[in-house]
């Protein structure tokens, strides 16, 4: 699967996890290994020029999502069996999304993850014009995130556990080659 991002925003992110939870969430969603996905993060000024231009509203906003007409419109591109797709763009608004974080009462990047969450959706062919729709659409979207966090928190209790098993072992200076000292098995 390729990821592509671009940070134009001006805002210093770690990319690197955005384009983890956009890559969980084409997993979760059965998308092809072939798809291709492009993130651009961009300044106010870029995304309110583009919420107008293509949604016909005023001023920014924190997400948008461009999906690409390569692919089968009658078949989505988590269905059982898709090829290769080129699925879209996704555009953020790190600026934008910092207000909604502090709202919310969590951080920009959580704010960032959730967002490309629901621009990877919008993407699929999911929406929330509608109530079916929104429940739909943002139980998914809890639901990938949900599992998102608890296996990038596995992930990062398994890294803290393998550095504090390398300073002891480090500081104790076990070598392979070297006999252990310590009770010997009875013959």
């Amino acid at each position: 699967m390729s990821i592509e991002i671009a940070n134009e925003s001006g805002v210093a992110v770690p990319e690197a996890t955005i384009v983890s939870v956009a890559r969980f969430a084409l997993d979760k969603m059965s998308v092809s290994q072939l798809a291709e996905l492009s993130i651009v993060l961009v300044e106010l000024d870029v995304m309110a020029d583009l919420h107008e231009r293509w949604m016909d509203l005023p001023g920014p906003t924190d997400v948008m999502s461009f999906p690409m007409d390569e692919y089968d419109s009658a078949r989505r591109p988590d269905s059982a069996g898709a090829g290769p797709a080129l699925l879209g763009d996704i555009v953020l608004c790190p600026a934008f999304a910092r207000d909604q974080a502090r709202k919310a009462g969590h951080s920009l990047l959580d704010e960032l993850h959730l967002l490309t969450v629901h621009g990877v959706l919008h993407l699929l062919g999911y929406d929330h014009a509608e109530p079916e729709e929104e429940r739909e659409m943002f139980g998914l979207q809890n639901r990938i995130l949900a599992e998102f966090r608890e296996a990038r928190a596995e992930a990062e209790r398994a890294e803290a556990q393998r550095s504090a098993d390398d300073r002891v072992l480090g500081a104790v200076g076990l070598d392979e080659s070297e006999p252990q000292s310590g009770p010997t098995p009875a013959d």
